[in-house]
């Protein structure tokens, strides 16, 4: 008998101790995990009383996110006064489905609960006031975001431009877009209602086409293949065959240049070349000379396949493994110019874009650059950070002058600004069951430049299957340029 009462009281004070654990982890450990999540009603609830921080853009006048008191029960409706246009960058506030994005991502900021807004909190509870959450200061400028989204014109589509030189993303925008204000309502049925209609549409509008989605690059990646070709000691002078077709390995498919003919310049031309006129075959066959392994070491040094940090969700690019080409030389061809398995977001390829201009060195990208309490004070600054070194400053200056010649009198004459010397690369990427995808790249001002743009356009825009980069993206990315050096 007292054996057994032993063993009743050693599993009560193992189960005690148990239970304190798991009491302590979820107080301690996951306190603030379990806080943020979106998911998380009560605290959700609680965080109506709160007047919840404002979200700012770089001129720190223009409001993309404010609350405003209400007589309801939920004391603060939160609102996005131009919610289409930076829905993808503030994401939404909702009382029934939680928090996305920058309204995720900063929500201890935003709803005062962060430990440097303590103080705050301390003054606002002695003065009897409703809490207030900080504000966030982004660097996306209202006027390049607006020559984004109208250079989209409505089309399906994503643009991103960013500052080479500090990561700061300037605009950032995406086509079909959403109101977050549908979801932010105080209306559970309309919440509702809205939710589903947003999810039940084939186009995806609550996804980011500039930083969620993936899409094959097409020619705008030939700047990757040049540069692991610059990288493995080959000049922009160095000569590359240019038959009319190449004929692939292992196989009796050939890979042909846009439009089925030979890339002007004779039998063989150089890198430079090949990479002005967008020459598929000549950048096929310099993908077979290089490997499939020193092809994807320069993506994996550009971010593909590595993470990226950023503040809100963003997917890298993909490249496939390798260790496949050896089965599959075709496949080393075709994603050589960025066709097969290669995938890409605009964000991405615009980071790709400035690092090549900022003479090698890729900065990490980011929306948020100040921190302020409510009444203004800046609590914290959050300063550019170098991401990494895909390539030596050298090669980057002579990939910088390949991707000027291609504006000049290349592919992308489209791009051009007067008085201004641009560099870029346009991309038209095949996409079974749907007219191609227009892509362009690009930096300005060549030498020093201070802003970095991607564009996509997808299903061919209002061009159908006659479209490409240089006809329907690289107008739009001149656009955002011109707004961005204003």
């Amino acid at each position: 008998m007292e054996r057994q009462i032993r063993r009743l009281a050693t599993g009560a004070l193992v189960l005690f101790g148990l239970l304190a654990v798991n009491v302590n982890y979820i107080q301690v450990v996951a306190a603030e995990r379990l806080a943020n999540h979106p998911a998380n009603k009560r605290l959700l609830i609680q965080e109506y009383d709160v007047q919840r921080g404002q979200i700012l853009a770089a001129d720190r006048r223009t409001v993309l996110a404010r609350s405003r008191a209400t007589k309801g029960d939920l004391k603060y409706l939160r609102r996005y006064p131009d919610g289409q246009r930076y829905a993808h960058i503030t994401g939404y506030y909702s009382f029934v489905f939680g928090r996305s994005r920058l309204e995720q991502g900063f929500n201890d900021v935003l709803s005062g609960r962060s430990a440097e807004l303590l103080p705050q909190r301390f003054i606002d509870e002695i003065l009897g006031r409703d809490q207030r959450g900080g504000t966030l200061v982004l660097s996306i400028d209202p006027r390049v975001q607006e020559a984004a989204e109208s250079g989209l014109a409505g089309r399906r589509g994503a643009v991103a431009a960013v500052n080479p030189q500090t990561g700061e993303v300037l605009a950032l925008v995406s086509h079909p877009t959403y109101n977050p204000n549908r979801l932010s309502s105080h209306d559970g049925k309309q919440i509702r209602r809205a939710w589903e209609q947003l999810n039940a549409d084939p186009q995806k509008p609550l996804r980011s086409g500039a930083t969620d989605e993936f899409f094959a690059p097409g020619s705008t990646f030939k700047v990757i293949t040049a540069a692991a070709a610059l990288e493995d000691g080959m000049s922009p002078e160095d000569t590359l065959p240019n038959p009319p077709a190449l004929d692939l390995p292992q196989t009796d498919r050939q890979l042909h240049n846009f439009g089925g003919g030979q890339c002007p310049g004779g039998s063989r031309i150089t890198l430079a070349q090949a990479l002005q006129v967008s020459c598929n075959v000549s950048f096929g066959q310099l993908g077979l000379d290089l490997g499939g392994e020193k092809l994807e070491e320069q993506a994996r040094r550009f971010g593909f396949m590595e993470e990226i940090p950023f503040d809100i969700a963003f997917q890298e690019g993909q490249f496939p493994d390798p260790a496949g080409f050896a089965q599959n030389q075709p496949g080393l061809a075709f994603s050589a110019i960025g066709q097969q398995d290669i995938r890409a977001n605009v964000l991405h390829m615009a980071l790709v874009a400035g690092a090549i201009g900022n003479r090698g060195t890729m900065m990490a990208p980011k929306l948020v650059t100040e921190i302020r309490d409510p009444s203004g004070r800046v609590l914290r600054r959050l300063e550019p950070q170098v991401w990494g070194e895909p390539m030596s400053g050298r090669n980057a200056r002579d990939l910088t002058a390949m991707m000027q010649a291609v504006v000049e009198a290349g592919t992308a004459t489209a791009a051009q600004i007067p008085g201004v010397a641009v560099a870029g690369k346009t991309g038209t990427a095949q996409d079974p069951g749907s007219d191609p995808h227009a892509w362009f790249i690009s930096f300005a001002p060549a030498e020093r430049p201070t802003v970095a743009v991607a564009v996509v356009v997808l299903g061919g825009g209002d061009l159908g299957s006659e479209a490409t980069g240089g006809a329907l993206a690289a107008p739009i990315a001149r656009q955002v340029m011109e707004a961005a050096l204003r």
